[in-house]
């Protein structure tokens, strides 16, 4: 009896001690355990509230498969994934490492470089309108000859247009040949002040002077070098006070507009230097900006630059089309790809990439963009990641557990509040794309009833830029009153198209 119960408080006494050094080496795990596997560990003890489609998220499903809108498996819904923060604080959406793998998500990093702002666009040659002249008589008479010249016609400075006589001006310069012989230097500069007043041209009143000769025919002639804009003048017909005989245009120098984005503008100054081709000439022409016209193309929120450019031998003609690149001066800014920015219509959001699968949007201010690389006023640091691909499964995430409402109220907002929004989202190729409009074929859009379509979608205040036509692209899109307006658009990789 007595053996017995030293055996039972031998093993009592064994038993607390494995329990307590195995609760100490559990504690001691704890403490020495990686984030990576603490991490993983609450996901796997984590409550799935549902499983959803990330091209739908608004669409739940009770149990794992395969998505009926899409060929790709459902991905589980954390009870604790809202809660995500990272280090500073600040909201962000976990994405599962196996799905981000799935979509190809690519990164790239925010570097400090000189941005070069150069742009390219096309532009139409015009008449300098600074060099327009306008023949007029001030008198009424008669033309007496004309130069074979027509409408369209180059003509130089000092060229004949024709000959008129002025029955008026006869007399005035028979008075002031009289007022010559008096050889008072007062009254000879007042008369010839007179006829320079009734509109006598220079070179007849210095040769009157000289030969002291009345001159009846007098010689119209090219004030200026350049076309013939408009030519009403015939032999024999009278002629009308105040009659506007040619107008002559000037093309040297010649006068390129061009028209530029609003939102590229910033980066065009008056001096900036300027490169034209034309598919008619081989060279490059060097302008340089000389104007920024004041007012806005509402319809295609474009303003207008005026250029000037040497036309020594008159090969540039007014209406030739030509192709133009400007460059301001260099600055060294922050710089991304342009896919890495998600352009919404109200603010440009960033995706920040975070260790452990966790992304965080970030809105930030754009500068000036090349094409390729856009950059970055305020927001971003040097040296982070950002996503330039799969953008579209991260902002479908960050709607879905209201992250993206949070960075502008600081509050967050349940997943039932989130799908209130109006939102909606397809998959398609780029037919066209203007500053204005975007036309997509895609696929059936199941929440509007609509099954597959070519058609046109509204582009936002800022456009998208980096899209072409042929792209295939992943995109969501809002309802504005009777329009549909493109809030998000992204060009899907080679891999999750054949997937």
């Amino acid at each position: 009896m007595l053996k017995n119960k030293l055996a039972v408080t031998v093993m009592g006494i064994a038993a607390i001690s494995l329990a307590v050094g195995g609760g100490t080496g559990y504690w001691f795990a704890q403490q020495n355990e990686s984030p990576q596997s603490t991490s993983a560990s609450q996901q796997q003890d984590a409550k799935v509230l549902y499983w959803y489609d990330p091209m739908k998220p608004e669409q739940h499903f009770d149990k794992p498969g395969k998505s009926p809108f899409m060929d790709m498996q459902l991905v589980p819904k954390y009870a604790d994934e809202n809660a995500a923060m990272t280090d500073e604080s600040h909201p962000t959406v976990k994405i599962d490492p196996s799905f981000q793998q799935n979509l190809a998500i690519r990164y790239a990093t925010v570097e400090q470089a000189v941005m070069g702002n150069t742009l390219l666009t096309n532009g139409i040659l015009q008449a300098n309108e600074r060099q327009v002249a306008i023949l007029q008589t001030r008198a009424s008479g008669f033309v007496q000859r004309v130069y074979g010249h027509a409408v369209g016609d180059m003509v130089r400075q000092g060229s004949p247009i024709a000959d008129i006589s002025i029955p008026e001006w006869t007399g005035e310069q028979t008075e002031f040949v009289a007022v010559l012989q008096t050889r008072d230097r007062a009254l000879i500069q007042a008369s010839k002040q007179r006829l320079q007043l009734l509109g006598i041209p220079q070179h007849v009143i210095h040769t009157v002077e000289r030969t002291r000769r009345v001159q009846s025919n007098i010689t119209l002639s090219a004030p200026v070098s350049g076309f013939i804009d408009s030519l009403d003048v015939r032999n024999g017909m009278a002629l009308a006070m105040g009659q506007t005989l040619a107008i002559i245009k000037g093309i040297n120098p010649i006068w390129l507009e061009a028209a530029i984005p609003e939102t590229q503008i910033a980066g065009i100054k008056r001096g900036s230097k300027v490169e034209v081709t034309f598919t008619a000439y081989p060279q490059i022409v060097s302008g340089k900006v000389i104007d920024i016209l004041p007012t806005l193309d509402t319809t295609s929120r474009t303003i207008k630059v005026r250029i000037e450019l040497p036309n020594k031998e008159a090969q540039l003609k007014p209406g030739m089309f030509a192709s133009v690149k400007l460059s301001s001066n260099p600055q060294s800014s922050l710089i991304v790809p342009e896919q890495a920015v998600i352009r919404t219509g109200t603010r440009n959001i960033v995706i920040v990439a975070h260790e452990q699968g966790r992304f965080e949007p970030v809105v930030v201010q754009l500068g000036q963009s090349d094409g390729n690389k856009i950059a970055i006023l305020e927001g971003l640091k040097v040296g982070q990641k950002v996503v330039i691909s799969g953008q579209f499964l991260i902002d479908s995430e960050a709607n879905l557990q209201g992250v993206l409402d949070k960075l502008n109220t600081g509050k967050s907002i349940t997943p039932s509040q989130a799908v209130k929004t109006s939102k909606y989202q397809g998959i398609g190729k780029v037919e066209k794309v203007t500053a204005q409009e975007v036309t997509i074929s895609h696929q059936a859009i199941t929440e509007l009833g609509w099954g597959a379509m070519t058609m046109s979608f509204k582009q936002p205040v800022q456009p998208f830029t980096q899209i072409q036509q042929g792209d295939q692209v992943n995109f969501s899109f809002t309802k504005v009153g009777d329009a549909y307006v493109i809030s998000n658009i992204s060009k899907m990789s080679m891999t999750s198209i054949k997937n």
